[in-house]
């Protein structure tokens, strides 16, 4: 190679360097800009908590208070909570993720409303730098930590219980299944784990989806059982949650049921307590809100500050793989363990839930 050609090839090399190194610079820049606005610095960050209804008691009561308690524990009270309920719309909390992302939080948790139409909100928030936290159902999208009670399992406990009450005569008539909304993918899980349990062991009269966990189309489907299979076949209901009990007990005692048959529930609700204490509900599902909401506070509170949040196992959330995730354990709400359980961990008292209608059933249950 001649001295001509040598020095163009060493201008060549040394051009394309200067636009290889310019090029890694941008992508830095952009990788910085993109951590920046989901890192802040120090315990000064920014929170948002999106929660999907106001139907369930449980999350205006104890998710939301004690997310908000463990992030000011977690940041000395620097750290700014902004809260919104979507009131199970789902287009209203896509709304709520946009508000959000432009009012610069600088982590999200999100309890979608709708697993897959979170998918496309997720997403922006991931391209604004904004990391997701899922909690308690597993929202599509590229989350980043997810945190929820092992769903299936509430379903096997529910279906263990309902064997447990039909006992022997699990199989002298049918048994309803109220499942939750389609659009919850705890439902699936829920109806999954319910199934697994029951398939075999009972007959399976009536299923229901229940739209938007309403306990009104509970009741409206409740009411639709009774007139098709007949009052004296139903042995026992499978419902996945506390809610939804409440509007199928309702349609039980109109249509003429009693004694009433063992009917299940979920979130250990006020009203599904004093149920189980009066002996109008068998079971519920309880589920301690304190370990979750801590869980979902302390992987928000360490995403912002740009760490890798802490997971005790990984889920796949079909976009996102090995998501770090923590799954709490659920309990069998009876009338045997409500001194046990959530009077115990101080989520009522005696007096919440043996009010005046409820005090004989309570002196005979030893509440005091």
């Amino acid at each position: 190679m001649n001295t001509r050609m040598r020095r163009a090839a060493v201008a060549v090399a040394a051009g394309a360097m200067a636009v290889s190194l310019a090029a890694c610079g941008s992508a830095k820049e952009a990788g910085d800009k993109t951590k920046e606005s989901g890192a802040a610095k120090g315990d000064a960050i920014k929170v948002g908590l999106l929660l999907p209804e106001n139907q369930t008691a449980r999350y205006e009561k104890f998710d939301k208070p004690l997310i908000e308690k463990k992030i000011a524990e977690l940041t000395g009270g620097k750290a700014e909570v902004v809260y919104a309920n979507a009131k199970q719309d789902a287009t209203t909390q896509n709304s709520q993720v946009d508000t959000m992302i432009t009012n610069k939080v600088n982590v999200l948790i999100i309890d979608a409303v709708d697993a897959k139409a979170i998918a496309g909100s997720v997403k922006k928030a991931k391209e604004a730098g904004i990391p997701v936290v899922a909690y308690d159902r597993l929202a599509e999208g590229p989350i980043d930590a997810y945190t929820s009670f092992d769903n299936e399992e509430v379903g096997k406990v529910q279906g263990k219980a309902l064997l447990e009450a039909l006992g022997d005569k699990a199989k002298d008539g049918q048994i309803v299944m109220m499942n939750g909304s389609v659009t919850d993918p705890n439902a699936k899980l829920f109806k999954q784990g319910a199934h697994s349990v029951l398939d075999g062991k009972v007959n399976i009269g009536k299923e229901y989806d229940t739209v938007e966990w309403k306990p009104e189309n509970a009741n409206t489907n409740m009411a639709g059982a009774i007139s098709a299979l007949g009052k004296d076949k139903i042995v026992g209901v499978y419902s996945a949650n506390d809610g939804m009990a409440g509007g199928i007990i309702t349609a039980l005692k109109a249509g003429g049921l009693n004694p009433l048959p063992p009917v299940t529930g979920q979130d250990a609700e006020l009203a599904g307590v004093q149920r189980i204490v009066a002996g109008e509900q068998f079971m519920s599902v309880y589920k301690p809100y304190a370990p979750e909401a801590e869980a979902a506070a302390k992987m928000a509170v360490a995403l912002a500050k740009g760490e890798k949040p802490a997971g005790t196992s990984t889920v796949d959330s079909g976009t996102a793989k090995a998501v770090p995730s923590v799954l709490i354990p659920v309990v069998s709400l009876t009338k045997n363990n409500i001194k046990d359980t959530v009077v115990k961990d101080g989520v009522y008292t005696v007096d919440e839930i043996c009010t005046d209608k409820y005090a004989a059933a309570c002196t005979t249950l030893g509440l005091k």
